[in-house]
């Protein structure tokens, strides 16, 4: 399985607002009809089939004009399949069709037709999927928008929304509150149209917000082709390869596959794929639209206006070079900014984006490591954390020993121990002859005593600390006591 985590464009300019209140808002729809829609699931579904088979089969039934309306509606929009129903020579469905093909009374056909039309009224009146869910064959005004703010499941929905802040949130910086907002609301309403399309006649509702989602990554691609997208790749049990690609062709080999499952499987496979690939096409257009109309350059010069007096003017312009893809003017730009302000965390934060998009690795590298030690000087530990993760999967190895330690106590006071205590040993490894090595040393061999319950890890640390060639005089007691410490508990272990 594979995994998006995150992308270059993560750093923006204001809190995405919309962003996160459109995922507040689906999580919030989502405890309030979850419930409900699992107990109504295997309900509304009989009872509309079952109207269609005894109307198809029996004509002359009277029906109330709101379900003869559903009737109608699903016989001009699936002839082919109400010819199929029609037909007295099918295979019965289930056992209520079996006993319609034995009834011949018809004061009994007519009764078993105001009984379904009385449990349909009931249905249209009560259930949140026929009233908001989004279904082909009927649909509704109200379902084009609501259906995109409902959910079957939670992996549905925490899936979708992690799709929609990864996306969002850089579009919502690059076109600003309103036309985000415009972009993805109109999305929405269009996947739901071209999955209409595709499949007239489905009684199936259709619930989430993949399409406008989708709608969002298509935009992704127009926008920002270049920009790479850190992937992991889950495999085995608990064990995953973290790459990292670039959009232009991580996102259409998404698309691609979403066309090939949709032809295959349809909906047979519980996924509106079709959705997922009107939505698309959709962003990439209205991406496209908003470039080449110039609405983009106006949505960019009012979310400037909006920021200015808090960004630096240089770091502005860096980002519109970045933008124009003058990778080389940009970077130029910001070296003139960092002989003014060293300790710039934006000016490294683009500079590790622009190298990144050259290919220049050892360039890149370097601008990580003086962005994770600004953001340990500045305490931020957290941001120095991501930086040093994406330096590691972009191939880096080491990090200065001070900053290497400070990162190391980090993970531990988070409650990471595991990987505290490995990059505590690897500190070690890479700096032997430093104090910084020592003491990781000691504090890997501290964790694996105290916390992991790995007394022979820990004696072997404490040991190795001892015998090192760093001068450790006042740290001999600590020392002394751990080794002993630690053969006490091998012994217990063995015992």
């Amino acid at each position: 399985m594979l995994i998006p985590l995150r992308h270059e464009g993560m750093q923006t300019r204001r809190w995405p607002v919309i962003t996160a209140g459109l995922v507040v808002l689906n999580v919030l729809a989502f405890l309030g009809t979850h419930w409900k829609m699992d107990a109504e699931a295997t309900q509304t579904i009989p009872i509309k089939l079952h109207i269609l088979l005894l109307a198809a089969t029996h004509p002359e039934v009277q029906m109330p004009r709101d379900v003869g309306q559903f009737v109608q509606e699903f016989r001009g929009q699936n002839p082919v399949g109400w010819g199929q129903i029609q037909s007295r020579n099918r295979r019965a469905i289930d056992g209520w069709d079996v006993q319609m093909h034995q009834m011949e009374d018809a004061a009994e056909i007519q009764g078993a037709m105001d009984s379904l039309a009385a449990q349909y009224a009931k249905m249209e009146k009560e259930s949140i999927r026929e009233r908001y869910a989004f279904t082909p064959a009927h649909p509704t005004a109200i379902s084009y928008l609501t259906a995109n703010f409902l959910h079957g499941g939670w992996l549905h929905l925490i899936g979708n929304m992690w799709f929609l802040w990864l996306a969002g949130v850089i579009l919502e910086d690059t076109w600003g509150r309103l036309l985000f907002s415009a972009l993805y609301l109109v999305a929405g309403i269009a996947a739901l149209e071209f999955h209409s399309w595709v499949n007239p006649g489905s009684m199936v509702p259709l619930v989430g917000a993949s399409g406008a989602i989708a709608a969002l990554m298509g935009a992704f691609l127009v926008r920002f082709p270049g920009l790479k997208i850190e992937m992991a790749w889950l495999f085995g049990i608990f064990r995953a390869y973290r790459f990292k690609a670039s959009a232009y062709w991580l996102l259409p080999l998404w698309v691609l596959m979403e066309v090939f499952y949709g032809s295959l499987f349809g909906q047979a496979s519980g996924v509106a794929h079709w959705a997922h690939v009107g939505g698309f096409v959709f962003g990439a257009l209205a991406a496209l639209g908003m470039r080449y109309s110039g609405l983009e350059q106006v949505a960019e010069k009012a979310v400037e206006e909006k920021i200015t007096w808090t960004a630096d003017p240089k770091i502005v312009e860096a980002s519109e070079l970045l933008e124009k893809g003058q990778l080389d003017a940009a970077a130029e730009a910001l070296k003139r900014h960092l002989a003014e302000k060293p300790d710039s965390t934006d000016a490294y934060s683009l500079l590790q984006r622009i190298y990144s998009r050259k290919n220049d690795q050892d360039a890149c590298d370097e601008a990580s490591l003086k962005l994770c030690q600004l953001y340990l000087k500045a305490r931020n530990p957290d941001a120095a954390w991501r930086t040093y993760e994406d330096f590691l999967s972009s191939g880096g190895k080491a990090l200065p020993a001070s900053s290497w330690l400070d990162l190391c106590r980090y993970l531990e006071s988070q409650q990471n121990l595991e990987r505290a205590a490995g990059e505590y040993q690897k500190l070690a490894a890479v700096y032997p002859n430093e104090r910084q090595g020592l003491l990781a040393l000691m504090s890997a061999g501290r964790l694996c005593l105290k916390q992991l319950n790995r007394p022979d890890d820990a004696l072997r640390l404490y040991e190795a600390a001892e015998a090192s060639s760093v001068p450790h005089l006042d740290w001999e007691p600590n020392l002394k006591a751990g080794i002993a410490e630690a053969k006490r508990a091998i012994t217990l272990v063995k015992a």
